[in-house]
């Protein structure tokens, strides 16, 4: 069923001037507040932390920081959705063409790497190669050539199953982008997504739309068009009674297309309605839709199948059908 038109995603504007902003043409100018975000106790942890850590690692606080959630597909060809677990980047403007990378997940692996538009790129860590790809494509479109301090955290490992590379790619094209454009605009969706995509070939492009246009209770069916009209299909669980959990496998990567499928027959027999995996390659991964009543049912009668096998138990992760990428103020 076609859903109604409802409001776009959550991007929030300029708030409160306190700090230093670099606008798209590389001069200053004043922003929005991102630097109390450690110290606000009604803060999310999650983005109190990362405000915090890039404060830490580089020695001033943040200008923007932005979340972005983790996105899967359905199972029907062409729609995706985004789920209630974030990605966050905090950034600051820079002004001498350096780029100053960390992450909590790959604390030994912060860097500082010159911004260069062509060429063959500085050598990174592996997790900072995606990133500062990110960043070129910006600088090459007229976003932060003067370079930046980024931080980047996830509130979900590879483990739990979900694509954790789109929402990072989104987190930070709209962080840097916020950063380095003039206060009181906003980053502009549409041209990222087609700057990601350009960039980062192999992403999963779907995935990324999701990131950028999800809305709340909806599915985005996606085509090949970014800047064409967004169009959704009501897709909410929750208000119909029922539940969506993401069961992950652990163990050899060998083993896990038997046992996700032998957790998917235990979850059907216990009363699942369907299952289908969430990224279009077969991962660690299925995503269940239950009814909320048998929920308790669905996950003791394949926990019970995997101990009695001596197989590690599936982790169970509740599943919210979220809203886009967003400015945390």
């Amino acid at each position: 069923m076609t859903a109604p038109e409802a409001r776009g995603p959550r991007t929030a504007g300029a708030g409160p001037v306190t700090g230093h902003r670099a606008d798209r043409a590389g001069g200053e100018s004043a922003g929005p507040a991102g630097g109390d975000l450690a110290r606000r106790a009604t803060a999310d942890p999650l983005f109190r932390l990362v405000a915090y850590a890039l404060e830490a690692a580089h020695g001033r606080p943040p200008t923007a920081v932005w979340s972005a959630p983790y996105a899967f597909h359905l199972g029907s060809p062409g729609l995706v959705a985004a789920a209630g677990w974030p990605t966050a980047a905090a950034a600051a403007p820079r002004s001498d063409g350096l780029v100053r990378l960390s992450s909590l997940a790959h604390p030994a692996d912060s860097c500082d790497l010159p911004l260069t538009l062509s060429g063959p790129p500085p050598a990174a860590p592996d997790w900072a190669v995606r990133p500062y790809t990110v960043l070129r494509a910006l600088a090459r479109a007229g976003y932060g050539r003067g370079g930046s301090d980024l931080h980047v955290q996830g509130s979900l490992t590879g483990a739990a199953g979900l694509a954790t590379a789109e929402p990072a790619e989104c987190a930070v094209a709209l962080a840097v982008a916020d950063v380095h454009t003039a206060a009181g605009a906003r980053p502009d969706r549409a041209e990222l997504a087609g700057l990601l995509a350009g960039a980062l070939p192999d992403g999963d492009d779907g995935l990324r739309r999701a990131v950028l246009f999800a809305r709340p209770g909806r599915a985005l069916l996606v085509g090949p068009e970014p800047r064409r009209r967004q169009r959704y299909v009501t897709f909410d669980p929750a208000a119909s009674g029922d539940r969506l959990v993401l069961v992950a496998v652990r163990g050899e990567a060998a083993d896990r297309p038997r046992e996700l499928a032998r957790a998917v027959a235990c979850a059907r027999r216990a009363g699942a309605l369907s299952a289908w995996q969430p990224g279009p390659r077969p991962g660690r991964s299925v995503l269940v839709l239950l009814p909320r009543a048998r929920l308790t049912a669905v996950r003791a009668a394949v926990a019970e199948d995997f101990r009695g096998r001596g197989v590690p138990v599936p982790r169970f992760l509740n599943i919210a059908v979220a809203g886009a990428a967003r400015r945390e103020e």
